[in-house]
């Protein structure tokens, strides 16, 4: 390395002696014709914080998966301190060896810190009954011997996320683990919360508790991690101490581009005098996002980029009413709906496609036809009732434009592929003629072919004088955009006209100043 990283980073130094904590080895994974994990390896050392890193659809998640025994691999080997990991079923072993906090957190929210530490092995009494005394006393000295301040009477779902995550640490602990992986910690967590993290972190790290860190914030793997692991389209790119790592090239070895990439050819501005079709002023939502700020103008294309609780989905979702802001207003093509109203937003003349098409977009059981028209009913029949005919003739025309492989109407929508899901729910976006179109990762889970449609609708769409606004952290995605507004920790920290670096925006998305 030419380039010393700087910051606070751990002088801790992992033991490299004797076997490692953990340790994956040429392993691979598919799912059908998709290539999860394509002969990967990591190797964690006792003591240190391992962080592993990449963009999404990189492979960290099935990874875990394997770590963790939910997944097996279709080939290589996963050991603990040199020894093979114990089979699927053997669940208790695995919970002696590994343990995951998972950025949703997996505590029951009813159950009380003591119920929910000693869960499924409570402690019994004379008869075999329950005895609730015991078991709080254990839960108390469990806590207190990880330093956990927290009342075990206390109902889980009354802690804060901080507190859930070191019951959660404390919880696995508990079973022998002393491999903890951490999935995105602190993407709900604000700056105190993190730095008292940190320090737990490290206190841990005393008693012998070793961590694989998983983050999107790249600062944060420089002031904790020891060592860094980088992943990248499936497989494994570099493996290296943090220290000794600079932080441009650790974007690189993310985003697999030169410093110098800049974005695809520049669109054709809007005229100078084209109206408003977003007006957005002092936005603010809890701790969500703050002081949000922007305006799109008719046939403008205006992209919000950020990584896993930057905010930039919450803020396209309240733009479209799925949330109501704390503070500040949204104006539509000039009409400013009730804040948290999706009709009153359709109504002001907003358009949507949502971040998850499964769950926010589609009705699986209902048809094509249902699926793409059911936000215009009033074009489909008088007095509230449908006209099947008209309803199939309106989602005809939707089939043709938007080229949706179906052998009719009337289909399940649940039959068709990903990319035609996709496309009808950008049918139901369109079918208003909105003035305002709001998409949120929109080419996720889609097949190549039909993410360059996709994305030639939307530029389609804005051409005709459409605002636009696309929500994502893929950059194929925002290589449509005319500039590009990039949220950190819920505030936008930078804009970038069209014709940005790959490299700088990365950067931005991930919190990382690569000149330090």
């Amino acid at each position: 390395m030419t380039e010393a990283a700087t910051g606070p980073a751990s002088a801790r130094a992992p033991d490299p002696a004797g076997p490692a904590v953990a340790e994956a080895a040429g392993v691979t994974k598919r799912f059908g014709e998709t290539v999860a994990l394509d002969r990967v390896g990591i190797t964690v050392r006792p003591g240190e914080t391992h962080a592993l890193v990449g963009r999404n659809g990189a492979g960290k998640s099935t990874l875990v998966s394997i770590l963790t025994g939910l997944q097996e691999p279709d080939a290589g080997t996963v050991s603990f301190g040199g020894r093979p990991a114990p089979r699927p079923s053997e669940r208790a072993a695995w919970r002696e060896r590994v343990a995951c906090v998972y950025q949703k957190s997996m505590i029951i929210p009813e159950l009380t810190v003591a119920e929910n530490l000693y869960l499924g092995r409570p402690d019994r009494g004379v008869g075999g009954l329950i005895s609730w005394s015991g078991m709080r006393r254990k839960a108390r000295e469990l806590l207190a011997t990880w330093s956990v301040d927290v009342d075990v009477r206390t109902p889980a779902g009354e802690l804060s996320v901080e507190q859930r995550q070191f019951v959660e640490i404390a919880r696995a602990l508990s079973f022998g683990a002393r491999f903890i992986i951490l999935d995105e910690p602190t993407a709900q967590l604000d700056g105190t919360a993190i730095a008292r993290l940190f320090g737990r972190i490290r206190a841990l790290q005393e008693q012998g508790v070793t961590f694989l860190f998983i983050s999107h914030h790249l600062e944060e793997i420089y002031e904790i991690c020891d060592t860094v692991t980088v992943f990248r389209d499936a497989r494994h790119i570099l493996s290296a101490p943090v220290a000794e790592l600079p932080r441009a090239e650790l974007v690189a070895a993310m985003t697999g581009e030169a410093t110098g990439l800049q974005s695809a050819a520049v669109r054709r501005q809007p005229p100078a005098d084209a109206g408003v079709a977003l007006d957005v002023r002092g936005l603010s939502h809890d701790d969500v996002y703050r002081d949000i700020g922007f305006q799109v103008r008719a046939g403008e294309i205006v992209g919000l980029a950020g990584g896993g609780g930057s905010g930039k989905t919450e803020v396209a979702e309240t733009i479209v009413g799925l949330r109501a802001a704390s503070s500040g207003t949204v104006e539509i093509d000039g009409n400013r709906p009730r804040p948290g109203s999706v009709p009153g937003a359709l109504r002001a003349g907003a358009g949507f496609v949502p971040q998850d098409r499964h769950h926010q977009g589609l009705v699986s059981m209902m048809s094509v036809a249902d699926n793409a028209t059911m936000s215009v009913p009033g074009r489909l029949g008088r007095a509230g009732f449908i006209d099947g005919r008209r309803r199939d003739e309106l989602a005809a025309t939707f089939i043709s434009n938007l080229e949706i492989k179906t052998p009719g109407p009337r289909l399940p929508v649940s039959g068709l592929s990903g990319g035609n899901q996709q496309k009808v729910v950008m049918a139901r976006a369109l079918a208003g003629d909105p003035r305002l179109l709001v998409l949120i990762t929109p080419t996720a889970g889609v097949d190549v072919r039909s993410k360059e449609f996709l994305l030639g609708k939307v530029e389609e769409v804005a051409g005709a004088g459409t605002g636009v606004v696309i929500a994502s952290d893929e950059l194929d995605d925002l290589r449509l955009c005319d500039r590009v507004l990039v949220m950190f920790q819920g505030r936008v920290v930078a804009e970038m006209a069209a014709g940005w670096n790959d490299h700088e925006l990365v950067a931005a998305m991930e919190g990382v100043d690569i000149d330090a």
